[in-house]
């Protein structure tokens, strides 16, 4: 029996290394993670960076279409108008590393960059990788050691106390031992990128509670065919109004666009939040788009009816130019019932009535949204009531940290959920 045993033994022995003792640990080199380890280490202290990719900053590279929004010009309090379910707790995190913060670091690594409208800053290349390029390279010069295809099981504990990690790479079971572990490793959102939960699942194992996580800023899907054949249409200086049960919710004011799916688009991003709630609770839920926000409807009855007045004898199709993208135009026409090729000076009151309540009160049934898989950031996550905000520590096991996507916080598009990930990552790794 025992000639069985001990070859077995001698093979698990094969198939764990037991590596180096680090002073901080970091699961996850995305956005939160990069700059955990920069600042970690900036004082010589032994760091480790444990990625399930093969690469860092996956999901990063792709941020802002691939130009990275970095961050915004939104001061603290503007700033946490922003968030979600509640700023307040990034008060005393912001104030210890805020916007200028990163792009000062930025600026050291020599990444210039730019403010747009919106208040948002991208680099001046329009290049995300220059950001994860700058932020990993800095890491590299402070020693950090970067392990990739590197799947943590387990977060170790002694007395209740975090003293390493588990993981698995290259079929090999290896631990670092530690006395501090930084959880970084973002949300559900994007899968592809390596955000697949596996935080929130050590979360639980430490006894963590994790408010149920959802997809936010995330496309909408409608079955209206208006949709359909406008996609590709971006729009500008448009409101969306949220109706919930047949009532205005909220609304929002700015871009949109249509897809071959549905809606999507800043606008449509930001009441995506509430969209996806309110279908989880299976009630009706509508977009209403305004096309002529700055004029009400007496306005835009008075200038329809000039123009008619002055084009009269144009096709209603040509009177249509001069008011909507050409997309729109066949769109609209056989939405209201119109004849487009009858002269213009013939379209009817009613018919008047149907245009305005079109280009005012355009709605649109929204029968799902695209889910994890094209959501840009995760609501929900680890419980804030369980985390020391000043310093982003487990209340309830001594040297674990979390920062990021993973945590019960998430914000509108516009750079915030970027800078929510660095002011948490620097807190975290102080």
């Amino acid at each position: 029996m025992t000639s069985g045993v001990f070859p077995k033994f001698f093979l698990f022995l094969l198939q764990i290394g037991i590596m180096d003792n680090f002073d901080v640990i970091i699961i996850g080199a995305g956005a939160s993670g990069l700059v955990a380890a920069i600042k970690a280490s900036e004082y010589g202290q032994k760091v480790a960076v444990l990625e399930k990719m093969s690469i860092p900053g996956k999901k990063l590279l792709i941020t802002g279409k691939g130009r990275c929004n970095i961050t915004n010009d939104s001061d603290i309090r503007e700033f946490i108008d922003q968030v979600y379910p509640d700023g307040r707790i990034l008060f005393s995190v912001f104030k210890q590393f805020f916007s200028y913060d990163i792009l000062s670091l930025l600026s050291e690594e020599g990444v210039e960059v730019k403010l747009e409208r919106g208040g948002r800053y991208f680099p001046e290349s329009d290049k995300a990788s220059d950001v994860v390029d700058a932020l990993y390279n800095r890491a590299l010069r402070q020693n950090v050691k970067f392990l990739y295809n590197a799947n943590v099981n387990k977060i170790l504990y002694e007395s209740g106390d975090v003293r390493g990690v588990e993981f698995l790479q290259n079929n090999k079971i290896n631990i670092l031992h530690s006395e501090k572990v930084i959880v970084c490793t973002g949300g559900k959102s994007y899968p592809g990128t390596g955000s697949t939960g596996d935080g929130f699942r050590l979360a639980m194992e430490a006894g963590h509670t994790i408010n149920e996580p959802y997809p936010a800023l995330v496309p909408l899907v409608t079955e209206d065919w208006r949709a359909r054949d406008m996609q590709g249409l971006s729009l500008k200086n448009v409101e969306a109004k949220l109706i919930i049960n047949d009532k205005e919710d909220r609304s929002e004011f700015g871009e949109m666009l249509f897809t071959h799916y549905g809606l999507s688009g800043p606008v449509i991003l930001t009441l995506s939040r509430d969209v996806v709630l309110a279908l989880d609770k299976k009630n009706k839920v509508e977009v209403e788009i305004d096309w002529k926000p700055a004029l009400d409807e007496a306005k835009l009855d008075k200038r329809l009816i000039r123009d008619i007045n002055e084009r009269g004898k144009l096709k209603v199709v040509n009177i249509f130019k001069g008011w909507l993208p050409q997309k729109a135009i066949p769109v609209f026409i056989n939405s209201i019932g119109l004849d487009s090729e009858k002269p213009s000076n013939q379209i009817s009151s009613d018919e008047r009535n149907r245009i305005i309540n079109e280009l005012k009160k355009m709605r649109f049934r929204i029968n799902g949204h695209r889910g994890f898989k094209e959501a840009i950031v995760t609501a929900g996550g680890v419980s804030l009531d369980e985390i020391n905000q000043k310093t982003m520590e487990s209340k309830l096991r001594k040297g674990l940290f979390f920062a990021g996507e993973v945590l019960n916080l998430d914000a509108n598009t516009g750079g915030y959920n970027l800078q929510i990930a660095f002011s948490t990552a620097y807190v975290a790794a102080s």
